[in-house]
């Protein structure tokens, strides 16, 4: 935004070199976190998981597949390098930081690298790592439902985490509706249903890396069914998934309104869609709050045609 604001006003260069710094030093936090030199990144299991710092600098890395190993895949940005050449006070500052730091600039993925179209990716994943993380959101048994992307992998709920701490035994299994326990109110968004905005920024995240790699990068769609296909066309699919939970299938009944006869058949009722706060990581049904239009209503974007030369609408099916 920042960069944006720059062609209008220069002054703006010095904040977008700020953000860009802070965007150094955080890749330099995930990277060194905890005692594992690996830092928040898996190598095992290949995927972030979130550490705890335990008294005496001992941490734990918590093996939860959530929303967290995929919010990485978020802080994504491709800048055309016609914009880059058109604020040189920007560039030079780019140039001196990345020269003097060349431990943070390490952590940049193919900043230097111009991708198609001369273009700059600005990522915390290099292409393995983007592989690797969406070879487990793509998984039908993880964390890909018929509705979105579920904000804990499926994997849990016959697996669930546990934690001892002081003699008391916590842990965490997928909860694909209401919370089965009374934190935050019974709220349930990070502990298994479909999250409109977590699912919104995937798709954004999706399409910005297709803007640097283009179509020879390609994915497994869904995991383990042998069909690739390139980032732009999966965040079609994602789109289409998350569309599913207002429009009719082929019995003519809408995911959203569950079983709640009166929003599936009343004439009155059945064409006035309500935005819920999450929906059932593996029906689709609505829950939560039910006028949720500021992150919900995110779904009107996805269901808009997509503008000729930017990929198409998501009419091929999930």
């Amino acid at each position: 935004m920042a960069l944006e604001l720059s062609q209008m006003n220069p002054v703006y260069q010095d904040m977008a070199n700020k953000f860009f710094e802070h965007f150094l030093h955080i890749a330099q936090a995930m990277a060194s976190m905890g005692t594992n030199v690996d830092g928040l990144w898996d190598k095992e299991d290949e995927f972030y998981y979130d550490t705890l710092r335990m008294p005496g600098d001992k941490s734990i890395r918590m093996r939860i597949r959530s929303l967290v190993g995929l919010v990485p895949l978020f802080a994504v940005e491709v800048i055309d390098d016609e914009l880059l050449q058109s604020l040189p006070e920007f560039a030079r500052r780019l140039k001196w930081l990345l020269e003097r730091r060349p431990d943070l600039a390490a952590l940049v993925s193919r900043w230097h690298e111009k991708g198609s179209d001369e273009k700059h990716l600005l990522s915390l994943l290099r292409g393995h790592r983007i592989k690797r993380i969406l070879y487990r959101m793509l998984d039908e048994t993880e964390f890909l439902s018929d509705f979105g992307v579920r904000s804990v992998s499926k994997y849990h709920e016959k697996h669930p985490y546990e934690f001892s701490v002081d003699g008391t035994v916590l842990s965490i299994k997928y909860t694909p509706a209401e919370s089965n326990v009374p934190l935050f109110g019974g709220n349930s968004n990070w502990r298994g249903p479909v999250w409109m905005p977590a699912n919104f920024l995937v798709i954004e995240a999706l399409q910005r890396f297709y803007h640097y790699y283009g179509d020879d990068f390609k994915i497994e769609y869904p995991t383990g069914s042998g069909k690739y296909l390139n980032l732009e066309e999966i965040s079609e699919r994602l789109s289409k998934r998350l569309a599913n939970l207002f429009l009719r299938d082929e019995k003519g009944r809408r995911p959203v309104f569950g079983d709640n006869e009166k929003m599936q058949q009343d004439p009155h009722f059945r064409d006035h869609l309500l935005f819920f706060e999450y929906f059932h990581g593996d029906s689709g049904k609505g829950l939560g709050a039910s006028h949720q239009t500021g992150w919900t209503g995110l779904v009107a974007k996805l269901l808009f045609p997509r503008r000729p030369g930017g990929g198409g609408s998501f009419q091929s099916g999930g």
